[in-house]
């Protein structure tokens, strides 16, 4: 089966991939144009390094189809790929000099000496080892044990190199010279470079394309300016680089309220009185007199970071970052001024009405005025009325409603959590159960990844029955 012949050197369709019942990539698709240089990026477990043993042929995927230059490729072992592969462990051979370490590939593919010797040369010249033919690899520093690495990699002509977080073991100064230097590479080879990291910088330094990724899909795909600056929700705009994320309401067109006030912006589309979350990079907030601006905030914090001023500024019980060239004093009253186009509009990465469920009253009991009820397989008491056993339920908890069990008891136990954003006034947690998702507000910074016991108040509750149809 083939596709449609275009600039498309690699193309998943519909992907699908799960370890012992935990799903690692949920359906994705993705298109890599042919002499790009694309970044997939994430946190730890978002499934980007997965993404890459796929492409590489070094796990098959439960469902979904693979292409490569428009072939399908689906259960061709990597060696059949022209694909090459570099690691964060270079993996070189510590015997091996320089020269020998860069020809291996080819010397096991029995090309011609004189061949041989003639692309290793050109290969040490493109990455700057030109020189370095006898030096032993052990007595290499860590950037070039990189070079040789990717020169061993480059050297037998892939259409694609793959790199798996290459730059992690090396200390910043060396990280931010190797950034540079692998785009230069990038280009003098005319090589498709597929590069995973969790870097922010490194993915806005590099990339001709950022594929962005959380908890096994893809959340954005854009330039590098694209996803800075306009994320399409609260997680691209809290990955990649620091943003003021603020829950605000749209009120029709081009007209937005935040904490109260109502600004202009340039968006549309959104519909009236609809929830969204706003994002403004902390540069786009310009200082100004009190009288100046709608916004009007204290100065709590002032921290001088060589090219600005980072100020914490408290608006109306919401916490903002701002960066500016000029300091104001810790107790000063500023006006936050933010001209319409740096105020970016996002929907709401989970949807309303939140924490919404059906569950059956399992136990009554009259006398203290309390029911049983079932949910997930979990057994649950709720205070403060009685239904028969048998009623059925729909109970709607606000956000404010659920926490994390503090004694490890919970409702629902083993919820993850796959994401904790602040929004000025609060983290927006999202969890998952076994069978749905909640939103939680929480003064805790919760760590990501990570299994909790989840509890509700449902005094909080709004609770009612659910009328069986005829």
């Amino acid at each position: 089966m083939k596709q449609a012949k275009n600039d498309i050197i690699v193309s998943l369709r519909d992907i699908f991939v799960e370890f012992d019942g935990e799903v690692i990539l949920n359906h994705i698709n993705l298109d890599i144009r042919d002499k790009e240089f694309v970044t997939i990026l994430g946190p730890s477990g978002c499934g980007k390094t997965t993404t890459l043993r796929i492409i590489g042929g070094f796990l098959e995927p439960g469902s979904g189809d693979v292409y490569f230059d428009g072939e399908k490729i689906n259960g061709l072992p990597p060696h059949k790929r022209n694909v090459n592969t570099v690691f964060q462990k270079y993996s070189l051979f510590p015997h091996l000099n320089v020269f020998e370490n860069i020809a291996f590939g080819m010397r096991i593919k029995k090309l011609p000496k004189d061949e041989i010797k003639k692309r290793v040369k050109e290969m040490l010249a493109i990455v700057d080892l030109k020189g370095y033919e006898k030096r032993s690899v052990a007595k290499l520093s860590g950037g070039q044990q990189q070079r040789v690495a990717i020169a061993r990699a480059l050297v037998c002509d892939p259409k694609v190199l793959l790199l798996d977080e290459p730059l992690g073991a090396l200390d910043l100064k060396l990280r931010k010279t190797m950034q540079w230097e692998l785009k230069q590479i990038q280009q003098k080879t005319n090589t498709t470079f597929i590069y995973v990291t969790h870097d922010q910088e490194e993915a806005l330094t590099m990339s001709d394309t950022v594929v962005v990724m959380n908890n096994g899909i893809i959340e954005q795909i854009g330039s590098p300016t694209d996803v800075y600056n306009e994320p399409v929700n609260a997680f691209v705009a809290d990955f990649i680089g620091e943003a003021n994320i603020i829950n605000a309401v749209m009120i029709d067109d081009c007209r937005v309220r935040v904490l109260g006030e109502e600004l202009e912006c340039v968006d549309k589309g959104f519909g009236q009185n609809t929830p969204v979350d706003i994002v403004i990079r902390p540069e786009d907030i310009e200082v100004v007199p009190p009288e100046q601006a709608k916004l009007v905030g204290e100065v709590k914090d002032v921290v001088f970071k060589g090219v600005h001023y980072e100020m914490t500024v408290m608006c109306k019980n919401c916490e903002w970052i701002i960066h500016s060239t000029e300091c104001s004093p810790v107790g000063s009253k500023i006006g936050m001024k933010i001209i319409p186009f740096n105020i970016q509009i996002m929907n709401k990465m989970f949807p309303h009405p939140y924490n919404q469920f059906v569950c059956e009253v399992v136990y009554a009991d009259e006398e203290n005025n309390s029911v049983t009820v079932t949910l997930e397989d979990s057994k649950f008491d709720i205070e403060g009325f009685c239904y028969p056993a048998g009623t059925k339920l729909k109970v709607t908890l606000p956000p404010q409603a659920l926490s994390i069990a503090g004694d490890g008891v919970g409702d629902i136990d083993d919820v993850y959590i796959e994401s904790v954003i602040f929004k000025g006034e609060h983290n927006e947690i999202i969890l998952e159960s076994d069978e749905q998702k909640w939103i939680m507000h929480s003064d805790v910074d919760e760590q990501v990844a990570t299994y909790v016991p989840l509890k509700f108040d449902f005094s909080k509750a709004h609770i009612e029955p659910v009328e069986e149809e005829s």
